[in-house]
């Protein structure tokens, strides 16, 4: 992998530069030490369709402006091991809602990812999974924590004791007879069949994912969870700030390995 060999000594006013990569936007800005924006965050949508030589000058055309930082995180919508992307379905479309196009698929399958954006930002760079980059903003370290995010898509991460573990496409398991939590869930399905049938649909999806994981704590965040409702979900259950995308771009770099 090409980001920041573990041990590197980072200056104490380390500043780093998170970007939440969306299906429907890109967001991005510069944290301090303690995950506090510096300045202000700067969006573009999603440029559809979106292969590996579109991706990367978008990405870097974002930061631009932005102050001038140590390293960089990038939140990515999809599975990423090694640096490389294994499997990713918002990009993967030619537009936003569209069915899946077969070769955009085949431009991001094994795509180095890592790699690229280090050699194009210039700085270290590490590239995670955007559920995982959301959870390490808000997780306690406290047992086992299980992150769900709800988008464009239903992203998923999972914390033992403060310690992020290797990534699942939990939002990819079957759930109810039509097909994935993902489906079910995901903001097509929501606008479909309205934000009340949808909570429902959220609250099942929760109870059904605690059957196997056993978590102690969920946190439910993304750019839909302003739609839920704290009441129709367990005790053990916090609704969390779609801000966090961005700001757990700093404590990815001592809580992953």
């Amino acid at each position: 992998m090409s980001s920041a060999p573990r041990g590197t000594a980072w200056p104490t006013d380390v500043r780093t530069l998170a970007v939440d990569i969306g299906g429907s936007g890109f967001k991005a800005a510069v944290l301090d030490p303690h995950g506090e924006m510096i300045g202000e965050r700067v969006r573009i949508d999603t440029p559809y369709p979106c292969p590996p030589e579109k991706f990367i000058p978008a990405v870097v055309s974002l930061t631009t402006s932005l102050p001038q930082h140590h390293r960089v995180t990038v939140g990515f919508p999809g599975l990423v091991r090694g640096g490389k992307v294994r499997y990713i379905v918002s990009l993967s479309r030619p537009a936003y809602g569209a069915e899946i196009d077969p070769a955009l698929t085949k431009q991001w399958q094994d795509f180095a990812l890592e790699d690229a954006l280090t050699s194009a930002f210039g700085l270290p760079t590490k590239v995670a999974n955007d559920a995982d980059v959301q959870g390490c903003a808000v997780v306690e370290g406290v047992g086992l924590e299980f992150v769900m995010t709800l988008g464009t898509g239903v992203g998923a991460a999972l914390f033992s004791d403060g310690r992020l573990l290797p990534h699942l496409e939990l939002g990819h398991a079957p759930f109810r007879r039509h097909g994935s939590v993902e489906d079910e869930l995901g903001n097509v399905a929501r606008e479909q069949m309205g934000n009340k049938k949808w909570r429902k649909r959220v609250a099942q999806a929760v109870a059904a994912y605690d059957k196997y994981l056993f978590f102690d704590h969920i946190y439910i965040g993304g750019g839909n969870a302003k739609h839920l409702e704290a009441e129709r979900l367990p005790d053990n259950a916090t609704i969390v700030a779609n801000t966090a995308g961005i700001t757990g771009g700093v404590r990815i770099w001592s809580m992953a390995p």
